[in-house]
């Protein structure tokens, strides 16, 4: 049975939902998964699969040993040269925007990049990466026993990436629009005195209490600035709202007219191996006149589209990962 090794950041963030979500979904396709998840104090968890530790443990394996052996080695966002060694192949799954240039003399040694977005590929086929897309998914936070309301939220958690102050400042010219739930742990220009129907959160949510908020919310607010993946956009398109996003890769690889709304960005700039699209008040003032010009028919919609591009989207990722990881074990 083929042995793979997740390694990744436990930031309490969108990486430790990796980690779940990468365990999951190669349990579930038959593979032995052990997991190094790595927190700020060095390495937190290792092994999580028990049967994979004894059949280690028969092979001779101590945690700290050079023999330590697995079928697949599978780094989460950055390479970690000192695992390199522990499996016959390695792969690397990066978010192009936290992608550091001192990595790049390791690609050589790398197997393959399954990549999670289709704006990837070309960024890493370009630094002469055998290069697979997978894509990924989120989490399925859909509560059909949450009442919807006519409201806005936004979701940015501790990233600054989230296109937040914007967001903001459309809100703070019309006082007069349905209100807004901004949950934001990073530091925003805001004023002493904000007006009735902004609420911005920056207290810990747990996440029950956070899924409550997905729910509840009608229309969803997501102008990032870059996405590796993007589980705060794709986890709020599988509660089926209606979502709107920026008009740029990788973000309108999600989002599309089809099953949302598109802010234009103003300007760009770069993130590391990313570029990086700015929207402005005024394009989110435009994007948000016409989810509110939408009729009740028109927000089904186009929010059932959102959670079915959701559904196949999650469907296909199941099917990809685990053939790629076969596909390269038998290689």
């Amino acid at each position: 049975m083929t042995s793979v090794h997740i390694i990744a950041r436990d930031n309490g963030a969108g990486l430790s939902r990796d980690i779940d979500i990468l365990r999951e979904v190669l349990e579930g396709a038959g593979f032995e998964v052990a997991v190094s998840a790595i927190g700020s104090g060095g390495l937190r968890r290792f092994a999580q699969n028990a049967t994979l530790r004894v059949r280690l443990a028969r092979r001779g394996w101590r945690e700290g040993a050079a023999r330590r052996r697995f079928d697949i080695n599978l780094m989460d966002e950055r390479i970690r040269p000192a695992y390199l060694a522990l499996a016959r192949r390695n792969v690397l799954m990066p978010h192009p925007e936290w992608f550091r240039p001192e990595w790049k003399r390791h690609l050589p040694r790398l197997d393959r990049v399954f990549v999670k977005t289709h704006h990837a590929v070309g960024l890493f086929e370009a630094l002469g990466c055998r290069t697979a897309y997978t894509g990924f998914t989120s989490l399925d936070r859909l509560d059909a026993g949450v009442a919807r309301e006519h409201a806005f939220f936004h979701l940015a958690g501790r990233s600054g990436n989230k296109g937040t102050q914007p967001v903001v400042e459309c809100w703070l010219r019309h006082p007069d629009w349905p209100p807004l739930t901004i949950v934001q742990r990073a530091r925003l220009d805001l004023p002493a005195q904000l007006p009735a129907n902004l609420r911005v959160v920056t207290d810990y949510l747990d996440d029950d209490a956070l899924r409550v908020l997905q729910n509840r919310h009608r229309f969803h607010l997501c102008p990032s600035e870059t996405e590796g993946f993007g589980h705060h956009l794709v986890e709020g398109m599988s509660t089926g709202p209606v979502m709107l996003a920026t008009d740029a890769p990788p973000m309108n690889e999600m989002v599309t007219p089809e099953r949302g709304m598109l802010a234009a960005p103003v300007r760009t700039g770069t993130q590391r191996l990313a570029t990086t699209y700015f929207v402005d008040a005024d394009s989110i003032e435009r994007g948000v006149a016409r989810m509110l010009a939408l009729d009740e028919a028109g927000r089904l919609e186009l929010g059932a589209r959102a959670r079915h591009w959701w559904e196949a989207n999650d469907r296909a990722f199941r099917a990809r990962l685990p053939q790629a990881i076969a596909e390269l074990a038998n290689a």
